[in-house]
């Protein structure tokens, strides 16, 4: 076997295929939790990529999300939910996967080793553009040719891996690196890897998000409503944020189309115009805006359920 810790084998792999079904699925089960622990000791790196995605999204540029096999799927999975959970423009996501994204079941392990659709990829990225680049081993061919070429192209670069020294980390502004054990199957960096690179990239955009204003008390004041479970949710949002009843809070978000944050200063008194302008004084920060308003030292409920 390789040195790299994705490849190696685990204690608890010896007669793994021999074991009756729950003592197999206790060993992976645990296997799942270890590799957890090897985000904990990535957090200042996690929130300095955070802070350079939301630096990028506030002055235009994209968040491009890069990896090949199971890693992309990863990436892919957290880039294409930033839209709706905090209204980031789809146009500002973009997900680069070797091979292109399936449109089936169908993901030929070859693609990750083109490093020269790689660097083409990367060489259409621009400066303000931010690459998330996302590989267990550190050095699949793909996303190692896209970050250099768009490094080359003045983006700044984020690298997500699994294992310590990886090549994909040189040159980038942030190398965040989740040095998970082997994996209880030897390379298969679709569980304990994954299961990190997971946690480590929701944590990442998440606090992206809560930078860019579009969390208040722990509520998605940026989502997209565009369905009835979250049409709910926006009333709720804006009846427990401004303190008013249901009838009051869906008047306002109709005013509003549907948008929570001028929702909650309409509710509050604000007109529509009005809370347009309060929000552009506040940089989109709905706390910030409700500050401005008149009577501000208001108590604002902050619990939905309340």
């Amino acid at each position: 076997m390789t040195s790299a810790a994705t490849e190696r084998l685990h204690p608890a792999a010896k007669g793994l295929d021999d074991r009756e079904s729950g003592a197999i699925l206790g060993a992976l089960l645990s296997a799942q939790a270890d590799a957890l622990q090897a985000v904990s000791g990535a957090l200042p790196e996690i929130a300095a990529g955070a802070e350079i995605m939301a630096a990028s999204i506030r002055s235009g540029g994209r968040l491009v999300y890069v990896g090949a096999g199971s890693s992309a799927l990863m990436a892919m999975s957290d880039g294409l939910e930033i839209p709706g959970t905090f209204g980031v423009d789809a146009d500002r996501i973009v997900i680069l996967m070797a091979g292109g994204l399936p449109s089936d079941s169908r993901m030929p392990g070859v693609t990750e080793d083109d490093a020269d659709d790689g660097a083409r990829a990367g060489a259409a990225l621009a400066e303000g553009d931010v690459v998330i680049a996302v590989t267990a081993s550190g050095r699949t061919p793909y996303p190692l040719a896209a970050a250099k070429a768009a490094l080359a192209r003045g983006a700044r670069i984020i690298a997500v891996a699994n294992n310590h020294g990886a090549p994909i980390f040189n040159g980038a502004d942030v190398a965040i690196c989740l040095p998970t054990p082997p994996e209880v199957i030897a390379g298969s960096t679709r569980m304990g890897a994954g299961t990190a690179q997971k946690v480590a990239l929701n944590l990442m955009s998440t606090l992206m998000g809560i930078r860019l204003g579009q969390v208040h008390d722990g509520m998605m004041v940026g989502l997209v409503a565009d369905n009835t479970k979250l049409r709910m949710r926006a009333r709720v949002m804006v009846e427990a944020i401004a303190g008013v009843d249901a009838a009051a809070a869906a008047s306002a978000l109709d005013a509003a189309e549907g948008a929570v944050k001028p929702a909650v200063l309409i509710a509050c008194g604000a007109t529509s115009d009005q809370a347009q302008a309060l929000l552009r004084a506040s940089d989109g920060n709905l706390r910030a805006a409700l500050a401005r308003t008149e009577g501000s030292d208001r108590k604002h409920k902050t619990n939905p359920g309340s």
